[in-house]
């Protein structure tokens, strides 16, 4: 996942401009804009946290999308040096991605979130997704393509919204800024608060020449509608998808049915 873009991706669907978000951030615009073209490293844990709140988004999800969660961790270790043995007795129980799952339950059950973002329960991709919107190997020339042929799909599960209304709205927010976010990947969306967000999966039979962040042609579409309580934390999460084991695997899939257990078994992974 190429960082800049996804944080793009993000502060356009927030309403935020580039220059509006660097003066609350306490940056210049010319900075900001580097990170988000991949030119500069991602902003420090402490700026990414305040990116998060400018973009009300959980505090440490940046953080985690930057990859940049040990300077994080060593500095809450540092204030609560006995969380040091809690780390340790979960490495010597050597936990796997369902355990820690659930240690993730009790946390959110026993300790919930403070703040902007507690009380939203944001699905996870997985969840939004079904064998009859997940296209494999797709044969077409053009992104645009691509989109109307999910747009079908998502159209008969998105109740009152037409395939040409969800097409038309994906293509204008494409025109805006274009959503690929790394790695082959795309996150084509028509984000709407009053809609509950339905997703389609779609991996290409040939990847698509198109200009990607890192250059790598597109190989895949994420394709949203709708968002709910928090549509940017939906993107964000299918942004995390974007890793090349992910996309490899899933590209690889023969059958819906094996997508989804591919998306969902990398959900668990990433927690």
């Amino acid at each position: 996942m190429h960082f800049g873009a996804t944080l793009r991706l993000l502060r356009v669907d927030a309403g935020v401009s580039l220059r509006a978000l660097a003066q609350k951030i306490g940056v210049s615009s010319a900075y900001l804009s580097r990170v988000e073209n991949g030119h500069d490293q991602a902003p420090t844990p402490d700026r990414l946290m305040a990116i998060a709140r400018a973009l009300d988004l959980p505090p440490t999800l940046l953080i985690d999308l930057a990859q940049r969660v040990s300077p994080f961790v060593a500095r809450y270790l540092e204030d609560v040096p006995s969380a040091s043995y809690l780390f340790l007795e979960i490495a010597r129980r050597k936990l796997n991605a369902a355990q820690l799952a659930r240690v993730q339950a009790f946390l959110d059950a026993e300790f919930p979130l403070r703040g902007a973002a507690a009380g939203r329960i944001t699905p996870r991709l997985h969840e939004l997704l079904a064998p009859e919107r997940v296209l494999l190997k797709l044969s077409c020339s053009y992104l645009g393509d691509a989109i109307d042929i999910a747009a079908v799909r998502l159209a008969s599960a998105a109740p009152g919204l037409s395939a040409a209304a969800i097409a038309a709205e994906i293509r204008e927010r494409e025109r805006e800024s274009p959503t690929g976010v790394g790695h082959g990947v795309a996150v084509p969306h028509a984000m709407n608060a009053s809609v509950q967000p339905v997703a389609a999966l779609v991996t290409l039979a040939r990847p698509l020449p198109v200009a990607t962040p890192d250059d790598i042609p597109l190989q895949m579409l994420l394709v949203i509608v709708g968002g709910g309580q928090a549509p940017l934390e939906l993107l964000a999460r299918a942004a995390r998808l974007a890793t090349p084991d992910t996309v490899a695997d899933l590209c690889q899939a023969s059958t819906p049915e094996a997508a989804l257990g591919r998306v969902r078994h990398a959900e668990s992974e990433l927690g």
